[in-house]
């Protein structure tokens, strides 16, 4: 078994203070941290949105599931990853947007390639997923590991979700695709 940490979108604009502030972010910022720290895995990746002119995604009157405010906008200090991220274990960035909406990390490259295609390269079979949000990023993230055959597993404790309903239905998908998950995830309301 050869196992990745795949840390996705603990970004600024993402955690409490950025354009589309999920509670708990920081926590989980410093959570993965600590997690990345314990080792028991071989590789450690992180997703970013990295957007440029991602279209309809973007919107000055969004509706919270197919629009959104303007958030991780390449040139600006919402794109990084959150300080209290320990980068140093992670191998590869993989950047997922720029001119499109994208939520699963494996829609993401780095350097050319494309994450599922950096995973199997070597010889990844299982995947340990953490992050931002529960309900929206990490959900299609979790759910196309499973697909393309990845052992998926989910920490919830290191994750954090926009709202209460999304975040339970998550779950429910995550039961229904076979994916493990472990702990209680962050959520408001």
């Amino acid at each position: 078994m050869t196992k990745a940490v795949i840390v996705v979108d603990v970004q600024n604009d993402f955690c409490e203070g950025g354009s589309l502030a999920v509670q708990g972010g920081t926590e989980v910022a410093r959570g993965v941290s600590a997690r990345l720290a314990e080792g028991g895995y071989e590789h450690a990746v992180a997703t970013r949105d990295h957007h440029i002119e991602p279209g309809a995604h973007f919107s000055t009157s969004p509706d919270f599931h197919q629009s959104w405010p303007p958030h991780c906008v390449v040139g600006t200090p919402g794109v990084s990853l959150h300080p209290d991220l320990d980068v140093s274990r992670i191998e590869a960035v993989f950047d997922k947007g720029e001119y499109e909406a994208a939520y699963s990390g494996f829609e993401a490259v780095a350097d050319g390639a494309a994450l599922a295609d950096w995973l199997d390269e070597r010889g990844v079979d299982t995947v340990e997923i953490v992050g931002i949000a529960t309900d929206h990023c990490v959900r299609a993230t979790a759910l196309d590991a499973a697909r393309l055959g990845f052992a998926t597993e989910i920490r919830l404790d290191l994750t954090a979700g926009v709202a209460a309903s999304s975040t339970e239905s998550a779950l429910g998908e995550f039961r229904d695709a076979g994916i493990t998950t472990h702990g209680v995830p962050i959520v408001r309301g």
